[in-house]
């Protein structure tokens, strides 16, 4: 059972709140760049080899959208996503994801 996605959106109590309005993708490229990806061979902290671009208009979008991992089709944008795709670089969005969940990678 999914849970509601104003539940999502509500940051655990040791962060602060942030507004939920944005509950779509933000196209920030850090849910492809910041976990491992398994299916993919994709480690973590390092952008997925299918993300289109690094920065700029067009930048953080999936090559092989239409046929990409169930892992991938299953992500859904959450408070994460708050907190990381304001942060002006992708590198700066996966670190501060990696920050959240208490992980190191490779950026």
């Amino acid at each position: 059972m999914s849970e509601a996605p104003s539940e999502r959106f509500r940051p655990p109590p040791e962060y602060p709140p942030r507004s939920a309005w944005q509950t779509d993708c933000t196209a920030c490229g850090a849910c492809c760049s910041a976990p491992d990806i398994h299916a993919l061979q994709k480690p973590l902290g390092v952008p997925c080899i299918y993300l289109d671009g690094i920065e700029g208009a067009g930048a953080n979008l999936c090559r092989i959208y239409e046929s990409r991992p169930q892992v991938c089709r299953n992500y859904q944008p959450d408070w994460v996503c708050g907190e990381v795709a304001p942060l002006p670089t992708l590198e700066a969005r996966i670190r501060r994801f990696l920050e959240i969940y208490g992980l190191e990678g490779g950026v």
